[in-house]
């Protein structure tokens, strides 16, 4: 996290989270959604505004983190932003590099961006790959399926399971859409 986001904890340490506002679509893009479009669709249905100020990305991803309840969030400043999640809470990337298939998350985290090898390999029945990984459950780009496949078929990753999408959130411990823990009377 950035240190100037844990000062503005420190100075404001009681801001309300806000919820709805920022969504992960399966490509690894950020997107706005104002009240305007949360109130016309959910997401993905209606997607919002896509983010593409690329030093805002490089922000969101430096400080993207997930609390106790498996709700990520970005931390912008001393407030959390809560992210609704299209299919999980990471996006990769694969590469081949001779032997090796490295997975790159879409947050870009320093040292690098790599999520090592996956414990798991798992697809769903829309034909999905999710990778289980030491940060969490990793969605593969779509555009990067024919070099996954190419890592499953050479043995450098486990051996695919198959999923049902539905459970992947409660088998890993993740929200699609966080909501309040307290939610205000209507």
């Amino acid at each position: 996290m950035d240190d100037i986001v844990i000062a503005a904890i420190h100075k404001w340490p009681n801001v309300p989270a806000v919820y709805g506002w920022l969504a992960l679509d399966v490509r690894g893009d950020w997107y706005l959604r104002d009240e305007v479009v949360q109130a016309h669709a959910p997401f993905p249905q209606l997607k919002g505004s896509r983010i593409e100020h690329r030093r805002l990305i490089e922000f969101i991803g430096r400080n993207y983190l997930a609390d106790e309840r498996g709700a990520w969030f970005f931390q912008n400043g001393p407030q959390r932003v809560f992210v609704e999640l299209e299919a999980a809470p990471l996006v990769a990337g694969v590469e081949r590099r001779g032997d090796a298939f490295l997975l790159t998350s879409h947050i870009g985290q320093a040292p690098g961006n790599t999520l090592g090898r996956p414990d798991a390999c798992l697809l769903d029945e829309a034909g999905r790959l999710f990778v289980a990984t030491a940060a969490g459950l990793a969605l593969v780009r779509s555009t990067d399926m024919l070099t996954a496949a190419d890592g499953l078929e050479l043995g450098a990753w486990p051996p695919v399971q198959e999923v049902r999408f539905a459970d992947l959130a409660a088998r890993f411990g993740h929200q699609l859409q966080p909501a309040p823990v307290n939610p205000a009377p209507a």
